[in-house]
Parts: structure tokens; C-alpha cells; sequence
């Protein structure tokens, strides 16, 4: 799992491959409670990155993609997204919003 350090890293990411990202802030329990679930699903899965994006210190960034709600997420591929999601997740919802 990668934490986005710049505006140009997170876009040179999301054009390269399918990527995961998760807008989220520390302050927010249920993005504490899904960094857990990113985490162990990270472990375990190899074709798809999983990149966090913290909404307070890249508030371009949430504000380009229209975060209204964390945590939110959102998967990538060549540069657009594929597939959206608000809220908190099991490791079984993240794992079926992945593959479906």
C-alpha cells in the first residue's frame, strides 16, 4: 500500500495500471476502520495497487474527484475511473467491489 506524496505521483500512478485509491483523513474512524481491511487485502492480492490519498493534505485532489463522503473509493485504470464506492467496507464487500 503506497500513501500518495504529491499531486504528480498520484497521477503518473493512475495512468500505469489498475489502481485502488482510498480518499480518507486520519480523523475519519470508519477510514481507520477500512485502512485495516485495505491493508490485509493488500497482503493478499497482487493485480491491483492500492494507494491512499489523504483528503486533508490533498484537498485538489478530493476536490477534482468530488469527494463529498470518506471514506470513499475509487478504482483506476489507464487514468479513469472504473468504479466508485462510499463508505465503509467488509474485506468481503471490498473484495466482490474489486472483482465485479
Amino acid at each position: 500500500m503506497e500513501y500518495i506524496k504529491s499531486v504528480s505521483e498520484f497521477n503518473e500512478l493512475i495512468q500505469n495500471e489498475k489502481v485502488l485509491v482510498d480518499f480518507y483523513a486520519e480523523w475519519c474512524g470508519p477510514c481507520q476502520m477500512l485502512g485495516k481491511v485495505l491493508e490485509e487485502v493488500d497482503k493478499e492480492r497482487d493485480d491491483i495497487k492500492i494507494v491512499k490519498v489523504n483528503t486533508d493534505d490533498f484537498l485538489s485532489l478530493a476536490k477534482d474527484f468530488k469527494i463529498m463522503s470518506i471514506p470513499a473509493v475509487k478504482v483506476f485504470e489507464n487514468g479513469k475511473v472504473i468504479k466508485e464506492k462510499v463508505g465503509f467496507m467488509t474485506k468481503n464487500e471490498l473484495l466482490e467491489f474489486i472483482d465485479n
